[in-house]
């Protein structure tokens, strides 16, 4: 079935490059581990271990931009699918005639331009260039970034910075100097994209330019549809300092 399914996408779509993966799990490994970002996924909705229907919320948090097609021989399914907002269910056999039909109807999202950097902070946050993972020397550059994200452009204090990152930190000193270095780390990954400018650094602030990133937390807040279905409760996963924003995004959402 997934050698037919192949076939039937290239035909519908002759220029697609098409990726098969027999194992739910190999398809969050290519998107959380190695930075895929699909713009449109094909799922069956019975499976071993994760079916579908987690595969797609899983899916969503991790890529909330791309497009979910279940392919399946089991209608009762359609309902519970459109819930989770996937953009189109397929029964099985699979035409190329029927695939080209749904990817006519999708409205794919329009590719980032490379002077803006792609952030994700639905779910864990992550930084992406030009649709490849952006790789950070120090863990903590990366966390930098994401703070003055959740910022929204806000100037901030190096000793409000200071406090968030490193509250455990007594040593004033010693953390004015940590964040010298992840300061310098982090324009320094900048600078190797052509990005430096991305980041304001006044004497005692630091900021970003917010029209130099396409973020879906931004784009939410801008009311983007597809941002707002995108949302499922999760956010800057692995920051504690980013509670607080989530906490509000979670009211938001609710209202």
């Amino acid at each position: 079935m997934l050698a037919q399914l192949h076939e039937a996408i290239h035909e519908a779509e002759p220029s697609a490059e098409i990726r098969d993966f027999s194992k739910a799990s190999e398809v969050l490994r290519a998107i959380m581990e190695d930075g895929a970002r699909p713009d449109v996924v094909f799922s069956d909705v019975e499976m071993p271990g994760m079916d579908g229907l987690e595969l797609a919320v899983r899916i969503k948090n991790q890529s909330p931009e791309s497009r979910i097609l279940f392919v399946t021989g089991f209608p009762k399914y359609a309902v519970q699918a459109y819930r989770l907002h996937v953009h189109g269910y397929i029964v099985k056999p699979v035409e190329a005639d029927r695939i080209r039909e749904e990817l006519d109807a999708l409205e794919l999202p329009t590719k980032t331009g490379t002077d803006k950097l792609r952030v994700q902070c639905f779910g864990w946050f992550n930084v992406f260039w030009k649709d490849e993972p952006l790789i950070f020397r120090r863990n903590q550059s990366k966390e930098l970034l994401a703070y003055l994200i959740d910022r929204e452009g806000a100037a901030c204090t190096k000793e409000e910075i200071a406090l968030a990152l490193w509250e455990e930190e007594s040593d004033e000193a010693a953390a004015k100097h940590r964040l010298r270095t992840i300061i310098g780390d982090l324009r320094s990954t900048l600078r190797s994209i052509g990005m430096e400018d991305l980041l304001i650094l006044q004497r005692r602030q630091i900021a970003i330019r917010r029209d130099m990133v396409d973020c879906d937390f931004y784009r939410m807040l801008e009311g983007d549809p597809a941002a707002i279905n995108a949302y499922h409760g999760e956010y800057m996963k692995q920051y504690s300092w980013a509670e607080i924003t989530a906490g509000r995004l979670h009211f938001r959402s609710s209202l």
